[in-house]
Order: structure tokens, then sequence, then C-alpha cells
């Protein structure tokens, strides 16, 4: 059996122990291999256009022009590598800015070993998909059989919230913003999350307990505050 094809991964981070973390970090990943390191803007388009990676790592700060401004530039000339956006950044228009631009994923640091890798294996799994639509469009005679191929790589490319199938009363719509909301905090407790997008605390608690209860995302409790324990909510995968 042929083994996959291993992905390339050009850091782009200004600051030199964080990259040498996140170079570390994509090591550990079977199937990745770093290519390079930008610290820079304008390093990171002729890095990129140098060395055609696979997947960028990409923090939003940077020296010379914002990562977003990177990534803008990146989709304009062409380059359909896959962004993972790392950064300390959490104000929603980044977030919004980021998705626009077509980001893969948004990752708040600082952040485990485990929610880069989980990221990094989200990318292989649509990658390996859409390799897979080529072979079934080439041989399908229905197109049922092309339409799964589809409806495979956009489960990977984060519109499994919006496939979801949600309990009765709950839209798709809030369901998204309370994903986003969390993945921009990285940690909500139901008050925070209903402030964030705009609803009552009962209702985000109803979203956030249903997301918790399918392993979309975590559960702590608190038990520094008076009285019962308050539940934090933290952005995970499933």
């Amino acid at each position: 059996m042929t083994s996959a094809p291993e992905l390339t991964v050009l850091v782009v981070e200004d600051d030199f122990m964080v990259a040498s973390i996140h170079t570390r970090f994509v090591e550990r990943v079977e199937g990745f291999r770093v290519v390079g390191v930008a610290a820079t803007g304008s390093q990171a388009l002729e890095e990129t256009a140098r060395l055609s990676p696979d997947v960028l790592l990409l923090d939003v700060h940077l020296p010379d022009f914002s990562g977003i401004e990177l990534l803008r530039r990146l989709r304009g000339r062409g380059d359909d590598a896959d962004v993972i956006v790392i950064t300390a950044a959490r104000e929603a228009d980044t977030v919004r800015a980021a998705a626009a631009g077509g980001a893969a994923h948004y990752v708040v640091k600082p952040f485990p070993f485990e929610d880069l890798a989980a990221r990094l294996d989200d990318v292989r799994r649509s990658r390996e998909a859409l390799a897979r639509i080529e072979q079934r469009a080439e041989g399908a005679e229905h197109r049922d059989e092309v339409q799964a191929g589809i409806d495979e790589v956009f489960s990977h490319q984060g519109a499994r919230e919006a496939r979801e199938r949600l309990p009765k009363g709950l839209s798709a719509e809030t369901a998204r913003a309370v994903l986003t909301a969390l993945q921009t905090a990285g940690e909500l407790s139901a008050t925070e999350c209903a402030d964030a997008i705009g609803v009552s605390r009962v209702s985000a608690r109803r979203y956030l307990e249903h997301f918790a209860s399918t392993g979309r995302i975590g559960v702590r409790l608190n038990y520094g505050t008076a009285g019962r324990p308050e539940r934090r909510y933290r952005a995970g995968d499933a």
C-alpha cells in the first residue's frame, strides 16, 4: 500500500522561540514536515513562492503587515495553500477576516500540541477527500457519487457545525455564533458567551451544553467562586 505524500509546512512567526515551538509541534505530527520559517509578511510571500508549501502556520501580528493582509495577498495571486492562523488575536473582526480569506482553522495562543495536531490532521483529511473527488469524477456514472465526495471535503473545512443535526429549538446561525465566540475567546462561561453574541444566558447555555454533550467542546468546573462551581466551556474538536 502506497503511503500518503508528506505535506510541507511554512511557519510564519516573528518570535524566534515561538516559531521553534511550532516547528517542534509540527514535526511530532506524522506526515508533516517544516520546510521553512518566515519572520515577516514579505519574507513569507517570498518563501511561499519559492517553496510552494502545502500548509502555512500564520501569525496575525507581523512586523511589516498583518497576517490577514498576507492571506489576502496569497489568495490574490492564486496561492491555495491551506492556512492555519495561529495568534493571540481574539477580536471578532480578525476571526471574520481570516474566515473570509479562506483560512482552514484559527487557533488562539497559547495552545497545547493536541490542538494543532487535530487541525493538521483535519487539513490532511480534507486534501485526501479532494483527491478522492478526482477519482470519483473520472469514473462516476451518477451525480450522487460526485456529491458525496464534495460533501466529504466541506465536512473537513469548517462546515460541520452548519451541517450538524441540532436539537429542536436551536438554530444553525446561533450555533455558529456560539462556536465562533468560543474559538475567539478560547474559554467562556455561559454568561460571557451570551454577552458576546447578544443572546440570553439560558439560551447560550443550551447551545454550549449541546456541543459539550457531543464532544465538540470541553467543560471544566471553576471552584474559585462562591457557591456552586462555575462551568467554563473550552474550544476544541470533536
